[in-house]
């Protein structure tokens, strides 16, 4: 590591000291650091520091970044543990934990049973990153309070992302806007995690103030997701959007209801208009036959890669080493050349401006995983999102505006849209996505533990009362 690491390393210590301490002694700070969280995950990759950098590696991490992002998360975490609010528990198990922390291991036992070990330290600390994410925003959102910091952090992540998508646009010349999340798919997919939750918090009994400004936040991310022309990224928007509106818009017609929906279809229409040709455009660069069947570089090279990986290591290649093993043997076995890693000059040479072709990650998560952790790491990341769909199926039972709830359903509807984009995407795995999913994670598991509390209770309160209730007097027993 250089000079300006160790300089990096104390100053990280003293904030993070620093932002423990500060959240301790006060609650409005923490719940500054909580909004902060929220609002810059999305420009986390601007604020971090990357040690022993690897930037020239084609993986999904390429060091061990830490942001100033991640002091906030230690900071709210500790504040939430050692000085709870009144009334609430100091610790629970959140939901989705164990499989979290049994997944997590599991990847820790393919980075010791692999070669090169790096890539997949740099991804295993990525999620140990989610882990603390998750459990800080667990440990935080306990009631309404928390959820407006929540929703409010969102929408301005929503309108930061639309000024700047806008000037790349408008003044930059950009066809696809990457905002500030550097490319136009991840921008995509992280709109499709905030859309619904925005949907949901418009509809939920929040203060008018925050209903109103969850609206523009959602109109922010609709016009942003259209200029990023993502040919997944579009529908998945809409599928969670409105999936989140049949569930927490109440179906009962009023003029006001009537005036807001057509509005919305104007502009909603307007929007597509002026994408329209640009949109069709991308559609019509491949059909599905095309991307999956024929060979070239379509999306489907990376279906047949990955089971080719399996055929000759069924344990998969190792955590974040997909480009590594690619680019050395498998390209080549689908016609595809890269350079070799192994063989590649000194890092300086790179820097200095030598252009090397190396394979991305698959654009497939499914894949990505089987190809790096096997078909049993597969098995495992597929019961971890089981359970968060299962978590927030729960929310689907009943409808209801109340803000714990509606909440609950957004995020339900945040992760389908992540996951249905994740068929042609591995940018789950990138940083400002993932940090933010993981927050939502934790919300939705705090959600949920609050959910079960209401439920112990109401099943308690009926006999609490009888053994609480003094018996009647014989006047009131034979009263009529």
């Amino acid at each position: 590591m250089e000079l300006k690491h160790f300089v990096a390393l104390t100053l990280i210590a003293a904030a993070t000291g620093g932002a423990a301490l500060l959240s301790v002694l006060s609650q409005r700070l923490r719940d500054l650091m909580f909004l902060l969280m929220v609002a810059g995950a999305a420009v986390t990759e601007r604020l971090d520091v990357n040690f022993l950098s690897h930037e020239w590696y084609r993986g999904t991490s390429r060091g061990i970044e830490v942001s100033l992002v991640d002091i906030l998360a230690f900071g709210v975490l500790a504040g939430s543990l050692l000085v709870p609010r009144q009334r609430e528990s100091r610790w629970f198990w959140p939901a989705g934990l164990g499989f979290m922390v049994i997944f997590s291991i599991y990847c820790a036992g393919s980075v010791l049973g692999s070669e090169p070990k790096i890539f997949g330290v740099f991804e295993l600390w990525k999620l140990a990153r989610g882990l603390g994410f998750m459990l800080a925003a667990a440990m935080f959102a306990r009631t309404g309070r928390e959820l407006r910091l929540l929703v409010l952090g969102l929408v301005i992540a929503a309108g930061l992302e639309m000024l700047i998508g806008l000037r790349q646009r408008l003044l930059l010349g950009m066809q696809r806007v990457p905002g500030s999340i550097d490319h136009p798919n991840s921008l995509s997919m992280y709109l499709c995690l905030l859309g619904p939750v925005l949907m949901a918090a418009a509809a939920a009994d929040f203060p008018r103030w925050l209903r109103r400004a969850a609206t523009i936040g959602l109109g922010a991310a609709a016009v942003t997701v259209l200029l990023t022309l993502s040919r997944a990224g579009v529908p998945a928007f809409a599928l969670g959007v409105a999936g989140a509106a049949l569930w927490c818009v109440s179906w009962r017609l009023t003029f006001k209801k009537i005036f807001v929906l057509g509005a919305a279809a104007a502009l909603s229409a307007g929007l597509i208009i002026a994408s329209w040709g640009p949109l069709m455009a991308r559609y019509g660069e491949a059909t599905l036959a095309e991307e999956y069947t024929e060979p070239g570089d379509g999306r489907g090279i990376y279906l047949r890669w990955a089971a080719t990986i399996l055929e000759d290591h069924p344990w998969g290649v190792g955590l974040n080493n997909w480009s590594h093993a690619v680019s050395k043997t498998y390209g080549a076995r689908q016609g595809a050349m890269y350079a070799d890693y192994d063989t590649r000059r000194e890092a300086a040479a790179l820097r200095g401006g030598e252009r090397t072709h190396y394979a991305a990650p698959a654009h497939n998560l499914g894949a990505l995983v089987a190809g790096e952790l096997g078909l049993a790491g597969l098995g495992l990341f597929s019961l971890l999102w089981l359970r968060w769909f299962q978590i927030g199926a729960g929310f689907l039972s009943r409808r209801s505006d109340d803000p714990m709830h509606a909440i609950g359903v957004g995020i339900f509807f945040g992760i389908v849209a992540v996951f249905l984009q994740s068929q042609t995407e591995w940018t789950w795995r990138h940083a400002p996505i993932f940090i933010t999913f993981h927050i939502l994670v934790g919300v939705l598991a705090a959600l949920h533990w609050h959910r079960k509390n209401i439920r112990r209770a109401a099943r308690s309160q009926p006999e609490e009362i009888f053994l609480d209730a003094a018996p009647p007097s014989p006047a009131e027993a034979v009263a009529p």
